[in-house]
């Protein structure tokens, strides 16, 4: 789908979930919602050059920020591997996840994610969810008080995966940190939200949440749902990554332990090394679309927000 195609999309199913059109949405509206659209955007943006390493050292100069089409100077880029991180982790505990060793694939991944963390810095909250979302450990940085947060978890029920993420990303919006990041550790099968992938992307990328989507399922699976994907009318893989594109994070197969320790690693990597831009905000209130480019290097490729609301 055409990126435009697939912006409008997204400004259409932000409306839908707050009940307007894009040039009707009231201030107070989108105060209360994404507390993010005031006088400065902030960007979150992952630059990396054709090998899928970091690309370090740039500057405002070397950036090329497009609102809505139009031309933005970058105000300021900060990167800094030092600074903290908010990082939400919410975990499918939904009954399709006793099948196999998704329950297990999960936990690792968590575990190692909690291992890349710095205690007293960078900040975690532990989330499942089923038919609905439940905390299993509020936002902290005693990082060892998250050690057992999932071992006495048992799947069980219906899958409302995008409603949870979305009910995550307004929480994670609220944190401090330089950064922030949701990532999702799921089966990839939704039964029952609400929302559609579209409607969480709109709703992560226009509060600068990234969400990285780690599909923790075994090799066997992966074939057999890639399979039945194709064959579905609505395919729940190529809406995960539709929902990592959009938020500027990441969609990930990891169908071995090793694979699952290897991409949870790389996650919190990629976000140390993330820059952190920020333009002024447009003063209509509406939708706006982003484009974030790097400036005279063709083979560098940039994942970061798609969009924000003005006003």
């Amino acid at each position: 789908m055409p990126r435009v195609v697939r912006q409008l999309g997204i400004a259409t199913a932000i409306c839908a979930v707050l009940g307007s059109s894009p040039a009707r949405i009231q201030a107070q509206s989108v105060d209360q919602t994404f507390k993010s659209s005031v006088d400065l955007v902030t960007i979150q943006a992952s630059v990396r050059d054709r090998r899928g390493r970091p690309v370090a050292g740039l500057t405002p100069r070397d950036f090329e920020v497009r609102d809505n089409g139009e031309l933005r100077p970058v105000i300021s880029v900060r990167a800094d591997d030092r600074s903290s991180l908010s990082l939400a982790v919410l975990v499918d505990m939904s009954g399709s996840m006793s099948f196999g060793p998704k329950v297990e694939m999960a936990r690792h991944a968590f575990d190692t994610l909690l291992a890349q963390l710095r205690t007293g810095d960078d900040e975690l909250g532990v989330f499942t969810f089923d038919s609905s979302l439940h905390q299993r450990h509020a936002f902290g940085t005693d990082l060892s008080s998250f050690a057992h947060a999932l071992d006495d978890l048992e799947p069980y029920g219906t899958t409302s995966l995008f409603d949870a993420t979305a009910e995550v990303a307004r929480k994670l919006a609220g944190r401090s940190a330089t950064r922030k990041a949701l990532v999702l550790i799921t089966d990839g099968i939704d039964t029952s939200s609400q929302l559609s992938a579209s409607e969480v992307s709109a709703v992560a990328s226009a509060i600068d949440v990234p969400v990285f989507v780690v599909a923790a399922v075994p090799a066997t699976d992966e074939r057999t749902m890639m399979e039945a994907t194709a064959r579905s009318p609505q395919p729940h893989f190529p809406d995960l990554r539709d929902l990592a594109e959009w938020t500027g994070g990441r969609f990930i197969f990891a169908s071995t332990f090793q694979e699952t320790t290897t991409a949870a690693g790389s996650l919190v990597n990629e976000l140390r090394q993330q820059y952190v831009l920020a333009i002024e905000a447009a003063g209509s209130r509406e939708w706006r679309r982003l484009d974030v480019r790097v400036k005279q290097r063709a083979a560098t490729s940039v994942r970061a927000r798609s969009g924000y609301f003005g006003g």
